[in-house]
């Protein structure tokens, strides 16, 4: 499959400085960034819940594609370099291989999810978090759980 950075060859760099925010909770731009260099560090409800450091990784693409305002902010740990998709849903609809990157990406992340919900589950077999583990069970698999 095509990489995200010769995908994007021809979309224009932005480039940040240590500190400056990439994507802020709460904007809906419709753009997507693909990371060049640098990292970035994702942060929702203040609470650090990734970071990015691999050129080509995909930025923003969940609020893109779900219509909704993005749910995290998105700030640069070092100077970094993205390419700009600035319509990000049409980019999707007229690139095909794009499209089914976005698509491997998001199951990618959903069976990394999974593996680690069964784990925290075997875990914590009997505890009073079990029915919190249930409930985040359904919100991935978007089925009803066993409480």
């Amino acid at each position: 499959m095509a990489n995200l950075l010769a995908l994007t060859n021809a979309y224009p760099t932005l480039s940040l400085a240590r500190g400056e925010a990439l994507i802020e909770t709460g904007e809906a731009l419709g753009e997507l960034y693909v990371l060049v260099s640098g990292r970035l560090v994702v942060e929702r409800d203040g609470i650090e819940i990734a970071r990015i450091t691999e050129p080509g990784t995909l930025v923003g693409e969940m609020s893109v594609l779900l219509g909704t305002d993005h749910s995290a902010t998105v700030t640069a740990l070092t100077p970094v370099e993205v390419r700009h998709i600035e319509d990000g849903i049409r980019w999707l609809e007229q690139s095909p291989i794009a499209a089914l990157h976005v698509a491997t990406l998001a199951c990618q992340r959903l069976d990394a999810t999974s593996a680690l919900l069964v784990q925290l589950r075997k875990e914590a077999n009997g505890n009073r978090e079990h029915g919190l583990l249930e409930r985040l069970f359904g919100a991935v698999t978007g089925a009803e759980t066993r409480a």
